[in-house]
């Protein structure tokens, strides 16, 4: 028999409930739709909710989400029309006024997100994005931890049908069934992506049933509208999912009462037989009518619980109104947590003699170091864990042979999936540390951006209730005659999100210390690997067993008095060959800083050394045009100005792709020719 063949029990029915569940029940519902008619005059008083997608026509799901979610056992993303599946969580009238109108007392994260993103992350009600549905990505993460954790309990995952188009979806539910995790993903199907009809998004007439051939699956199909129908479906999901440990999708028929959100004028493409027909099938007035029909309860009753009702949210309005408001300096909270400190190496230097390795022993002995280091710590990526083979580059070989399978695995080529998983996983416990492969190469990275850019937000919009501690490892750059996908810079992009630390080191010591400090912090870290250096002799460096290096914090390679270079990454050796060549050439003194902690930047060290020399050169294999010299320069010029003696100068690739041919290759990239002819000529302007 098919999963999706399975029948679902039948345990709640208006005669088979008990009164005082059927009460609460119909507080609830009341309690949420008196909020749900009541958010748009806030926009209209001009006093907030300026978002509000309303959630009638939805009540029978959202009410049986809330009920089977446990917040001890259980974790739940919901989307920004789970008014009611919040409420029905336990979240109160005021709290949800408080997210409505953007206040700081806002659980969810202190009007740092967008309204209506109900959540309450000390309950495991998690903080999403406005990015529909990426959150089913990282609810499969966490399911992930409730497998290596023994999690007696469920994720569950809500969302429009239209969303379920996304391409991360079928990513997230595809994992989930592949690894055997308890998710439930609930489709809330109202007909619509905002105008939209679902005719236009998929074939199916129920978006589930794509889903048919996905093995360890199971699908149940509901009225959302009904609050029974649904009770059963969501009850069922739960019992089913927890006893075999796989995903269930439950895909709620309901109806969107009113336009999508209120900016949004249903009117324009829903006719006037269709908006009658919204209002006919109104799932509360429907459940209002049932228990007076069968006789459990009278008219004076339920007007009783409607009464409590009004006084109540009148009371949370006023709690609302007259709560605290963000600070404006509150902006720069957040942003990222505190790192780990460095007590032993402050400044990310030693003086150890011992055996020199290179830059990939650097890594890989450090990865596995901190995984015994710290029990909780995982890794996965494509390619990385099979036998002796550990990613393209052997850069984690020997990892999975050691920490076992459990710690170390490989992941589907689906880098959103990677990215959002870990995520996810990082979510269900504080203590995790996540470090992932995101690309094989750097320049693949581009399609879990997504996951990146939302969780770059994450600390911030959730107001330090929730740290991604992930490290994205990426091998990056040319000079290995890779060519288009496979030798193109991208920290220039990556540097502009807050809310992320980027390093970039040049030596396999510094590799090793960047890397043990980022899987030790809280936030999360890209960790760029230049992989042209990962077996090159010059980037070798002894590197003390437990060698820390501190973000922010550059690095001196070579002292000098006559220009300052700020580089990183492949270029920081060419502009040490290049100087001490020109100091014996030409006698030049040029000070070479490797800045190897792009974001946060040593600005310190940059203009320190700007007021020494005078002069400033900006070396990096990236493009000149928008890449990150363009930031230093500007750093430089708005910082210390005055002390300079000539114009910033920066070297780097022109502006096109990285071509195959070795001969294109080193045309694009900068080379010591370039690199030479920039320093002589910085210094005798």
């Amino acid at each position: 028999m098919a999963f999706t063949d399975l029948p679902v029990k039948k345990l709640f029915g208006i005669k088979e409930t008990d009164k005082h569940t059927l009460e609460k029940w119909y507080y609830l519902m009341v309690l949420g739709r008196a909020l749900d008619d009541r958010a748009p005059n806030y926009l209209k008083q001009a006093i907030g909710w300026s978002y509000h997608a309303p959630y009638a026509g939805h009540d029978g799901i959202q009410l049986a989400i809330g009920q089977v979610f446990d917040r001890n056992t259980d974790h739940l993303y919901p989307y920004y029309r789970d008014m009611l599946t919040n409420i029905s969580a336990g979240l109160t009238a005021e709290e949800i006024i408080y997210n409505g109108i953007s206040k700081d007392t806002d659980v969810a994260g202190g009007g740092r997100h967008m309204s209506n993103h109900f959540a309450k992350p000390a309950w495991n009600i998690h903080n999403v994005s406005s990015c529909t549905g990426n959150h089913t990505v990282q609810a499969t993460g966490t399911g992930r931890a409730f497998k290596r954790y023994s999690q007696k309990g469920v994720v569950i995952s809500s969302q429009g049908e239209s969303s379920v188009s996304e391409g991360y979806v079928y990513e997230a539910i595809n994992g989930a069934s592949n690894e055997k995790l308890p998710v439930i993903f609930v489709f809330q199907d109202n007909g619509y992506g905002i105008s939209v009809p679902k005719k236009d998004q998929t074939a199916n007439r129920k978006v589930a049933n794509n889903f048919i051939g996905f093995k360890n699956l199971r699908i149940i199909h509901c009225n959302g509208k009904d609050v029974f129908d649904s009770m059963n479906a969501m009850a069922e999901a739960k019992s089913w999912a927890i006893e075999n440990q796989m995903p269930v999708i439950v895909q709620a028929n309901c109806v969107r009462m009113h336009s999508h959100s209120n900016s949004d004028k249903h009117e324009l493409y829903r006719d006037e037989n269709e908006l009658n027909y919204t209002q006919e099938y109104d799932p509360l007035a429907k459940y209002r009518r049932m228990l007076l029909r069968y006789n459990r309860f009278t008219e004076e009753e339920l007007l009783a619980v409607e009464e409590k009702v009004k006084a109540e949210v009148k009371d949370a309005h006023k709690k609302g109104l007259a709560a605290p408001d963000p600070a404006p300096e509150s902006v720069f909270d957040f942003v990222l947590p505190e790192p780990y400190i460095t007590v032993k190496y402050p400044d990310g230097t030693h003086t150890y003699e011992g055996e020199k390795k290179k830059l990939i022993e650097g890594i890989n002995e450090t990865l596995k170091a901190e995984f015994r280091h710290n029990p909780d710590t995982y890794i996965w990526g494509q390619d990385i864990a099979h036998k002796e083979k550990g990613g393209i580059f052997n850069v984690s070989k020997g990892m999975q042979k050691e920490f076992g399978v459990e710690r170390v695995f490989n992941a589907p080529i689906a880098e959103d999936f990677i990215m959002g998983t870990a995520n996810g996983m990082s979510r269900f416990n504080d203590k995790i540390r996540v470090v992932i492969e995101g690309a094989e190469f750097a320049d693949y990275f581009w399609p879990a951006m997504e996951q990146f850019v939302d969780t770059t937000h994450d600390y911030w919009r959730s107001k330090g209730q929730f740290s991604p501690n992930i490290v994205v490892r990426l091998a990056s750059g040319g000079y290995i005659g890779g060519g288009l996908y496979h030798s193109q810079n991208i920290e220039g992009a990556l540097t502009t999100f807050p809310g992320t630390r980027v390093v970039y080191p040049s030596y396999a010591d510094d590799a090793a210390g960047l890397l043990r400090t980022a899987m030790r912090s809280r936030g999360m870290t890209v960790f760029m690997e230049p992989k042209a250096l990962y077996q090159a002799p010059v980037a070798a460096a002894p590197i003390p067993d437990d060698f820390e290096v501190p973000f922010g914090k550059a690095r001196l390679r070579r002292p000098g008095q006559d220009l300052s270079v700020f580089t990183y990454g492949n270029t920081t050796h060419m502009c040490v060959d290049a100087a001490n060549k020109l100091a014996k050439e030409t006698g030049a003194d040029i000070e070479v800083i490797d800045l190897r902690s792009l974001l946060p930047l040593d600005t310190d060290a940059v203009i320190a050394s700007v007021k020494k020399t005078g002069k400033a050169l900006i070396v990096h294999e990236d493009k000149v045009f928008g890449g990150f010299g363009g930031e230093v320069a500007a750093q430089i010029n708005e910082l210390a100005f005055e002390y300079l003696d000539g114009p910033v100068r920066r070297v780097g690739s022109t502006f096109t792709p990285v071509g195959f041919n070795r001969i294109l290759e080193k045309a694009i990239l900068p080379g010591a020719d370039k690199i030479e002819k920039a320093m002589l000529e910085l210094v005798n302007y």
